[in-house]
């Protein structure tokens, strides 16, 4: 009897117990009912009604824009009649990756709330029957379309009543959903790139750990593509990647997503107007380490291949500093460092300058310039001359000195702006992400990353200052400096070689033509002069005024380099031209694709080239994974290789990336490879 009892119970409680919350539509990855945030309806008042998606493990659904694949929920209101139903709220959504795709939606369970205003003419103490069909999408490793018809049995009385059970739900999933922005927004896209800024007080490194960008419409941005996060003061930028032919929206709309540091999540919506310049945010750094990362990076910049010429007037300086007096030591040293920062500096200022114009120019730009390569060329010639004794910068010939020989102060200071000008070709490991980092930061951070890169590399001359008894190791003057002074200028002469082939990948047969004109007067020039420097009287002074003229005969060849026209890059064996196009082909065929972007005048690149692309295990790996390899040549500083170097965060060559099969985003490998490196991420690509 209390058995019967205990039962007749249940079964009167149990509609009571689910009043709120419909029967459930069950299948093995979903269980869904409605629910109501009401215990009790009003007339002619709004109800708070949800579709409640409790899904299985490894299961997941979907948010308004689903991303790459997938379908959003929809719900439609059967009864009562006069009813009107309003769109889910959906709450902020997750990235659900799977294979090259990512797409946007909810694991575990979701609740997705919507408003429904009743008819007025309901009458307190009837039941309302409110009964709605639902299409949920559910995907795993395959997707299977849901679908359900819900009913839900509310009383009806004078004034409302919450489900105390229920309400806390729908609480849960207010605070979830995206809340209006207090930040002003921005965005910017242009081809294969854009960027999303807000700008607000309260934005820090200090108050936001990590952020992501969920657009309101699809097709606008690469879903699965990184958002490098860049984080100052006031200002949060990410970078996005695009489509090729994505459309150009007067409005970026949707939800930013942001972790504090303490680890709580939350949303905001956003409508930022589309214009201005795209910015970069792919390699930003702290300032301290990117001070240090520079500081570094100029330090190894002196073991580099590019750095070496100047290391023939380093070696004339210090030759002439043995046994000199310590005061003596330690101003060259400074007048060295000084060189070298003001270098920097100024170099930094220019890139500042060109940004604020709106040229886009990094690391290295000044070679994309075939004047600037000739001009370097004439100079590297001129020192080597000096340097074997054709003429004399200060005092007669025979006394020597180059820029670092018996130039004084300003030799040693010149030996410094010219040490920074040849060694932009080269990139060495901790300076792309410090150069990426200080060209996103403020003017002054800017300055300050690049003085960083100038101490490096000063740093070893400079210890001379510090220390200036070392000079009084080194051998004493005499003889032999003579012929080291004369075996020295053929690294100058290698470097003027050098960079005439550099002019010959940018401007052709023309181009070179002009620069070796230029290089027979200057060697006439050079000739004069040192005839002139052991002449005396009107002799010296005719001789003085004809290399004069010779040398503004050098100069004024450089106009016609300047508008010479890009000479087409040879095509290699096995390698093809860098596009974006190419490389989605490519992906889309199911084939791994490594990237080189190099240039002629990037001594790094062409020493990874050398040494590690071409060896034969490498070229091996490539064939046997079915790999293909495009090349994508900043020589002439070629707009679209110049975006996608901005796009992940680096200003020069160079850059290797090697993107997975079928999609997504690409592996960044080092600066300087080795064959190991390399064959270990091919062997992970393929």
């Amino acid at each position: 009897m209390i058995r019967l009892l205990l039962a007749a119970a249940l079964i009167l409680l149990a509609p009571l117990a689910r009043a709120g919350e419909s029967a459930s539509v069950r299948s093995p990855r979903a269980t869904a009912t409605l629910l109501s945030a009401t215990a009790a309806v009003a007339p002619g008042e709004a109800v708070e009604l949800g579709l409640r998606l409790r899904l299985a493990p490894g299961w997941h659904s979907y948010w308004s824009n689903p991303g790459d694949a997938g379908a959003a929920p929809e719900i439609a209101l059967v009864s009562p009649p006069g009813a009107v139903a309003e769109p889910f709220r959906f709450p902020a959504p997750m990235r659900i990756p799977t294979g090259p795709l990512v797409s946007f939606g909810y694991e575990g369970e979701v609740l997705l709330p919507f408003r429904v205003v009743l008819p007025a003419g309901l009458a307190p103490g009837e039941v309302l029957a409110i009964e709605a069909e639902a299409t949920w999408l559910v995907c795993a490793e395959l997707c299977i379309p849901e679908e359900g018809r819900f009913r839900l049995d509310l009383p009806v009385a004078a004034a409302g009543r919450t489900d105390a059970a229920l309400a806390p739900l729908f609480t849960a999933a207010e605070a979830a959903a995206p809340r209006p922005s207090p930040w002003a927004a921005r965005a910017a896209l242009a081809g294969r790139r854009g960027s999303l800024t807000l700008t607000g007080e309260d934005l820090s490194p200090a108050t936001v750990r990590d952020a992501v960008f969920f657009p309101a419409a699809g097709g606008l941005i690469e879903n699965a593509a990184p958002q490098p996060l860049s984080l100052r003061d006031g200002r949060l930028t990410l970078a996005l990647s695009r489509p090729e032919g994505a459309p150009l929206p007067e409005t970026l709309a949707g939800v930013v997503a942001l972790t504090d540091a303490a680890g709580l999540r939350s949303a905001y919506a956003v409508a930022a107007p589309v214009g201005g310049a795209v910015e970069s945010a792919a390699a930003a750094l702290p300032l301290a380490e990117a001070l240090l990362s520079a500081f570094l990076g100029g330090l190894i910049l002196n073991l580099m291949p590019c750095v070496f010429p100047i290391l023939a007037m380093k070696a004339m300086a210090l030759a002439r500093l043995s046994g000199a007096a310590r005061a003596k030591v330690r101003a060259h040293a400074a007048s060295y460092t000084l060189g070298v920062l003001a270098t920097f500096l100024g170099l930094a200022g220019l890139l500042i300058g060109l940004r604020a114009a709106g040229i886009a120019a990094g690391w290295g730009f000044q070679f994309t310039a075939p004047a600037f390569v000739a001009l370097l060329a004439w100079l590297m010639l001129a020192v080597g001359l000096n340097l074997s004794g054709v003429y004399a910068i200060a005092g007669p010939a025979g006394a020597g000195g180059a820029l670092a020989g018996q130039g004084g102060h300003l030799g040693s200071f010149l030996t410094g702006t010219l040490a920074v000008l040849v060694a932009t070709p080269c990139t060495a490991p901790f300076m792309a992400a410090a150069v990426g980092t200080a060209l996103a930061l403020p003017a002054p951070a800017t300055l300050a990353v690049f003085a960083a890169l100038g101490l490096g590399l000063a740093a070893p001359y400079a210890l001379l200052g510090l220390f200036p008894g070392l000079a009084g190791r080194l051998p004493r003057p005499g003889a032999w400096m003579e012929r080291l002074r004369g075996a020295l200028a053929f690294p100058m002469y290698g470097a003027a070689a050098w960079l005439a082939w550099v002019l010959a990948q940018q401007a052709g047969p023309d181009g070179l033509a002009l620069l070796l004109a230029g290089a027979v007067l200057l060697g006439f020039a050079a000739w004069v002069l040192g005839a002139a420097q052991r002449s005396a009287g009107r002799g010296r002074m005719a001789g003085r005024a004809l290399a004069g003229v010779a040398a503004l005969a050098v100069l004024a060849l450089l106009p016609g380099l300047a508008v010479a026209p890009p000479r087409e890059a040879a095509a290699e064996v096995g390698v093809e031209p860098w596009s974006a196009a190419r490389v989605a082909a490519l992906q889309a065929e199911g084939r791994p694709v490594f990237v080189n972007l190099t240039a002629a005048w990037c001594i790094t690149c062409k020493v990874n080239e050398q040494l590690v692309l071409k060896a034969a295990p490498v070229q091996a790996a490539f064939g046997a994974r079915n790999i293909a390899y495009l090349k994508g040549d900043w020589t002439n500083g070629d707009a679209p290789i110049g975006a996608l170097l901005r796009e992940h965060g680096r200003e020069g060559v160079p850059l290797y990336l090697l993107y997975p099969a079928g999609g997504g985003a690409p592996q960044v490998l080092p600066q300087v490879l080795t064959e190991g490196i390399v064959l270990r991420a091919l062997a992970a690509a393929g």
